[in-house]
Order: structure tokens, then sequence, then C-alpha cells
């Protein structure tokens, strides 16, 4: 077996892998695929394992940007993670996420984040649950109901508007303090913004992009920095209700249209989870934001075996929003024990309490109402991949 990264001349065998590990693809797809995939093989974000002439399993790291409490940081998103059916039981998988961490490392990344088709292997090597996208199913009329407060100038957009919708991505999630959202860079953004199955609308702070699915309506993302411009986006989706019967949402958990739509008795919102793994522990805790109130002086001790660099007592810090983690040295005393896996849960607002009821967690619970309040967060991603 031997690692290496992936080229051109791979592009049939990946297919080929997908497609035994996914389900079919139809010609479009493949076609887009190939499209958003050429320009990451040069970068190194696309590694196969082969034996021989044969590939046998791959993965790629998708070059993203994902706010914590607001801050934006580097984030290596992994998916189309295949091992050939096959092959699978021969350690192939646990073989390609090493390299998969390693490489993270090496371009740059912070944290890491993927959607799993099975928990184990991933929780083993590092990753934990961290929190979902969130589809929302609304009646096509109660979005009628929403009116706008005010006129708001929307236009049309296009693969041109790509750079406006990334700075307004950039300062929603600043200014509402976001944790899990993610941003592609420009070239994926012209791409989406290429697609005719798409109807793509562009204001001031936000824009609104949905397509049809049979006679419901699909809002793929609709974010907006102020209350004229959300109610004139959800009232622009609502104008389609005596076409539509039901609009499928991505939404934040709790994002402003639950309280927008009149009639509100239940929810129906579908989860899909995602795991979050932090490559860079110091690094990672200097970008994130923390909240402005909260102050935390703790020594914890953390283990990763995967990234030795991230193991070993640990000095946190925060203070005035934002965190450093400084190397303790050997210090007397005992302290919280983390397992790389929980550190990143807690990093991602999963509570102490729930860390140590699972074992994650051990040692002395001092302070640990203080841990829960400067890391607190909602994690969500609006994007699935």
């Amino acid at each position: 077996m031997e690692l290496r990264d992936l080229t051109v001349d791979d592009f049939d065998a990946v297919l080929d892998n997908r497609r035994r590990a996914f389900g079919p693809v139809s010609d479009g797809d493949a076609e887009v695929w190939r499209r958003h995939v050429l320009p990451v093989l040069a970068g190194g974000r696309y590694l196969g394992v082969v034996d021989g002439p044969r590939l046998v399993a791959t993965s790629k790291i998708n070059d993203l940007t994902q706010w914590w409490h607001g801050r934006p940081m580097p984030m290596g998103g992994i998916g189309s993670v295949t091992v050939a059916p096959e092959d699978r039981g021969r350690g192939v998988g646990r073989m390609l996420m090493r390299a998969t961490i390693d490489r993270c490392a090496e371009l740059g990344h912070l944290v890491s984040a993927l959607y799993p088709a099975t928990t184990r292997i991933y929780r083993s090597l590092g990753w934990e649950h961290a929190g979902a996208t969130h589809q929302a199913t609304l009646p096509a009329e109660a979005l009628r109901t929403i009116k706008p407060t005010e006129q708001v100038k929307i236009r049309r957009m296009g693969p041109d508007d790509a750079p406006e919708v990334i700075a307004i991505l950039g300062r929603v999630h600043a200014a509402t303090q976001a944790s899990g959202p993610v941003c592609w860079d420009e070239r994926i953004w012209r791409l989406w913004l290429e697609r005719k199955d798409y109807f793509l609308y562009l204001a001031d702070d936000g824009f609104l992009v949905y397509r049809w699915d049979g006679g419901d309506i699909e809002v793929d993302k609709l974010v907006a920095g102020s209350e004229a411009t959300t109610r004139a986006l959800w009232s622009l989706v609502g104008s389609s209700s005596s076409v539509a019967t039901s609009v499928h949402a991505v939404v934040a958990p709790d994002d402003p249209v639950f309280w927008l739509i009149g009639d509100r008795s239940s929810d129906e919102v579908r989860q899909t989870r995602w795991m979050f793994r932090v490559v860079d522990l110091p690094a990672a805790v200097a970008r994130r934001g923390f909240p402005a109130g909260v102050t935390l002086d703790a020594v914890i001790q953390v283990d990763d075996p995967q990234r030795p660099a991230n193991s070993g007592p640990w000095h946190l810090s925060v203070a005035g929003g934002s965190g450093t983690a400084e190397p303790a040295g050997t210090l007397p005393g005992t302290f919280p024990v983390f397992t790389v896996g929980a550190f990143s849960a807690l990093f991602a607002g999963v509570p102490t309490a729930t860390l140590r009821r699972s074992g994650t967690l051990t040692g002395p619970a001092d302070a640990h109402e203080v841990f829960d309040a400067a890391f607190h967060a909602r994690p969500h991603m609006l994007d699935h991949y």
C-alpha cells in the first residue's frame, strides 16, 4: 500500500470509487465534480492510497474558512472519503485519515470538520461530534405572511458577485458571533453562482440561493445582516406560495425565520451531524473568539496521539474576548485531562458535564462552569460537502 497525491490521470478511478461508495453519479454531476476538483489537485488536497496500479482509498481536503464566535480561521473540510468495498477492514481508512490530519497541518488548517458516514474511525483519530446542519420544512403560506418593513434593494446575482457574497458572509458571521458556518474561496463561489438551476438574489447586507424541487422550494442559503433584509428575502421566497406547498431551508438553529412566521405551533427540523477536530491547539485557541465578559485561567492536560504537538499540559487564558494556550511545563497538582476529541468538543461548545459522563474528560471538576461559559457555542453549518 502506498499513499500519494492524486492527479488528473486518477479521475476515472476516483469517480469509480465514489460510485461504489456512495451510489450512482449522473453525467452532469460528474462534470460539476470534475470542475470543482481539478484546481484542488495541484494544491495537494486530494490524497489516495494505491495498491499497485489500483486506487484503494481517497480523501479530499476542502480549503474553507470557518467562524468560531465570530472570528474566522482556516479549516480543512474533509470530504470524498472512500475505501473500495473489497479493501474495507484492512486498516486502509485509518492509514488514509492519519495522513489527512498531517496534510491539514501542512496546509495551515488549524481545525478540521467532516460529515461522517460512520463515527468509530473518526472518533478514534480525534474528531468528535460537534454541530449540525439544520434543514427546516416550512409551509410556503407561512412565509407569505412575512412582510417587509422597508424597501430593500434586491437584484439578481451571478459569478462576478462572488467577492461580495464572501464579504457579506464575513460581516454577518462576525456581527452575529456565529460558530461553525464556513465559506468557500472565490473560485468555488463562482462555480456555484454559474449554475442555471439556482435562483440567486443579492442585497447590500444579504443574499438568497434557492431552487425548485418538484413542487417545493429548496433554500440552500439565506444570509442577512438586518431585519429589513431578512424580511425582504424570506418574503421573496414566500411570494411563490401560490405554487409551492413547502419550503425546505438550511437555517441556523436560532434562525430569525422562526420568529418571523406568524404561526409556529411546531417545528419540523432535520439535523445532519458533523464532526470536528482541533489540528493546531494553540493557534486555534488564539484565533477563536470568546464571550467578552468571561475570564478563564486554568491548566489542563490534553492527549493527542496523532498530533503529539497538541499533547501535554496547557495553560488556558481567556479575557476580553480572546484566548491563549501556552505550554504549562511540569507543574505540581492534578488537572482536568481531555482526550483530543474531548477538547475539540469543548472548543465547539459541548458542555463539560457531557464530556465527563462520556468518559473523555477526567480529573478534577474545578472551574467547569467557567470552561462552559468561555467555550459556549451553538455550532452549525449552512454547507454540506
